[in-house]
């Protein structure tokens, strides 16, 4: 059996994963786990990765979790252009300085921005309060600053003249928020013109194939009990 990747396209990740692979035409088998169906959640799923997230990777009988991991797994393996994860010291070290801050930063505001403005009241038919709303909204807000004043700074990308991981790992970040109706780039030009960038460099068609199930979560049926059940853990760390 060769490359196989566990994901959802819901999960922001998983989108960069998906775009990194497809865009560099490594092979691979998709393995859709239904984040909103609790199939992540699984005993079988868990004989992949026993911390039950996507996304997750199977080559041969080797098996890894954690998007970053995976991420630099696919960039040594299949040696795709030195842009993505470059060889110069500095260079990569710019790229593992943005991924190392995104996790507990970007990552954390976008999602609870996406889940409480959306998939709470849509999906999970629960009103969020608004000071708490509000108070993601607004560390939504300070993150975007730091990743233009911080990371993109006057540059092309994130880590320099050419796209990087970084980039995929940022951009599929902030379409969470979008898909929830947030103006993220609105008032941002250079936000604005470096989405731009990303998305020629990766290709439109991929970026909206990639974005497809997100971009349609506002349409989803209300969540059964059941569901509602499963997600309980979630929901409780998400409006935290």
């Amino acid at each position: 059996m060769g490359l196989e990747l566990y994901l959802d396209l819901l999960s922001q990740p998983c989108r960069a994963i998906y775009i990194f692979a497809k865009k560099n035409r490594i092979p691979f088998e998709m393995r859709t786990v239904e984040l909103l169906k609790g199939q992540h959640l699984s005993d079988a799923f868990a004989q992949v990765n026993p911390l039950k997230k996507v996304p997750a990777l199977k080559d041969g009988d080797f098996t890894l979790a954690e998007s970053v991991a995976i991420l630099l797994y696919l960039c040594r393996k299949y040696e795709v252009p030195d842009h993505w994860y470059p060889q110069d010291l500095q260079a990569r070290a710019r790229v593992d300085e943005y991924l190392a801050w995104q996790h507990t930063a970007l990552r954390n505001s976008c999602t609870r921005a996406m889940w409480q403005k959306m998939m709470f009241p849509v999906f999970l038919g629960e009103q969020v309060p608004p000071e708490t709303l509000a108070s993601t909204l607004a560390e939504l807000e300070r993150c975007l600053q730091l990743l233009e004043d911080k990371f993109l700074k006057d540059q092309d990308f994130l880590a320099g003249p050419h796209i990087s991981v970084a980039d995929l790992v940022a951009i599929t970040e902030l379409m969470h928020p979008v898909s929830a109706g947030c103006q993220v780039f609105k008032s941002r030009p250079k936000l604005a013109a470096w989405r731009q960038r990303v998305e020629a460099a990766v290709g439109k068609d991929l970026f909206q194939e990639a974005h497809a199930v997100v971009m349609k979560a506002k349409d989803l049926p209300p969540a059964d009990s059941a569901i509602k059940e499963k997600l309980k853990p979630l929901v409780q760390v998400l409006l935290q």
